[in-house]
């Protein structure tokens, strides 16, 4: 149970990006899951050939990253206009598919993780022994969570996102350079991948396919959270962990996924805005 508290967390930061540009963009990317796992394989080749510590990686690929983001607006999300919401869908699969499949040209298509002195290193709190590198991920998630809150919140360019989600046009109105905002934060939600894939590899195997069953997992968050609610997305993701978990525990932990979805239908029948979502969407 506290093993799935920690994943949650890090759940919560790579749903976060996605959570943002839905919010905003009205954009589902699916091609967060394979994003995340880039983040992964970067952090494994800094560590495997520069010898780099995950974490000191991150400052390389966390800016390569949202630079990434940022092309993948500019070139193939800004200039959509008419059924922007389904054309989104297949420019980003196929984004999607050229990365899995140039990930597995270089990579090839087996399983690796990533290595260092405190993944394998446990320590105990309680009765319990934890791993130290879920650990560093909460402390990581923790922190990057926060300032992504503190910047949505309190900040002059969070107030522009958040008008921007509530009403594009009416955010234009009043000088806000909507298209602007909308490329910093998809490049945003891309470069939290960095983070995400490292910690999402440092705690499982991975290999260029897992961004499956890792996307899957972070619309279920994001839809049952609500949109754009990054508060919505952070119950969710401890709700995914914990309702698996205690499904493992008291039934097979093959059903786990079944009664978390089946629970994930149950709400949207009765409130299918989500936990946090707002009743009527983002006029365009």
């Amino acid at each position: 149970m506290l093993t799935g508290l920690l994943s949650s967390a890090i759940y919560a930061l790579m749903a976060s990006g996605l959570t943002l540009t839905y919010g905003l963009m009205n954009i589902i990317n699916v091609a967060q899951g394979i994003l995340v796992i880039l983040g992964a394989y970067l952090s494994y080749a800094l560590e495997q050939h520069l010898h780099l510590d995950l974490f000191v990686g991150l400052v390389f690929t966390t800016p390569l990253l949202f630079v990434v983001g940022v092309l993948i607006e500019r070139i193939f999300l800004r200039h959509l206009k008419k059924n922007r919401e389904t054309l989104s869908i297949l420019v980003l699969f196929a984004v999607a598919q050229v990365i899995e499949g140039g990930l597995s040209l270089i990579f090839t298509t087996d399983s690796v993780h990533l290595h260092a002195w405190y993944i394998d290193a446990t320590v105990q709190v309680g009765d319990f022994y934890v791993p130290v590198i879920s650990l560093f991920a909460l402390l990581l998630s923790i922190l990057l969570l926060t300032f992504l809150f503190l910047l949505v919140y309190w900040t002059r360019f969070g107030s522009a996102l958040r008008a921007s989600i509530q009403h594009s046009e009416a955010a234009h109105l009043i000088g806000i350079d909507v298209a602007q905002v909308q490329m910093l934060t998809f490049g945003l939600g891309i470069a939290l991948c960095a983070a995400g894939g490292m910690a999402y590899g440092a705690t499982s195997a991975f290999n260029p396919a897992s961004s499956y069953d890792l996307i899957s997992r972070l619309l279920t968050i994001i839809v049952m959270g609500g949109k754009g609610s990054l508060k919505g997305t952070l119950l969710a993701s401890v709700l995914m962990l914990v309702i698996g978990n205690v499904t493992a525990l008291i039934w097979s932990p093959v059903w786990s996924s079944s009664v978390f979805f089946a629970l994930l239908i149950v709400l949207l029948l009765v409130r299918p805005q989500g936990l946090f979502g707002q009743q009527e969407g983002r006029q365009q």
